[in-house]
């Protein structure tokens, strides 16, 4: 167990990196909207503020980046079903695998803390409980 939670946390910083590159690649080289690049490459802008986080192993990052990332799964479900281009729908495949991958693996990175913290919080409203 002492090595899940660095394997979980390498999971998710390499696919939010993954994503981060696919998303780049995609509307400015392998399938823009439009030729020779996309203004829809800022998406990848909102990915880089968890990115320092997530490296560095903040639990409150984590946390909050898991519940983003969906827009991402969400736009690559879109895309998989509406794009008319095959290269654009397996992209979006990609899209939607690192996204659960990153959701998946910082649910269980984060997961043993919350434990912890559940656990702390019952023993402090039991020691306050006691001392009144």
């Amino acid at each position: 167990m002492t090595q899940s939670p660095t394997l979980f946390h390498r999971l998710a910083s390499t696919s939010l990196i993954c994503l981060i590159f696919l998303c780049i690649a995609w509307e400015m080289w392998l399938a823009p909207y439009k030729p020779g690049g996309s203004i829809w490459v800022l998406k990848v802008l909102p990915l880089l503020f968890p990115l320092r986080g997530v490296l560095q192993k903040n639990i409150y990052t984590l946390q909050w980046s898991s519940m983003f990332i969906m827009f991402y799964f969400m736009e690559g479900v879109v895309r998989a079903m509406g794009d008319a281009e095959l290269i654009s729908r397996g992209l979006a495949g990609l899209e939607i695998v690192f996204s659960v991958l990153f959701f998946i693996s910082a649910i269980y990175y984060v997961r043993p803390y919350k434990k912890i913290a559940k656990a702390a919080k019952k023993k402090a409203e039991t020691n306050s409980s006691a001392s009144n």
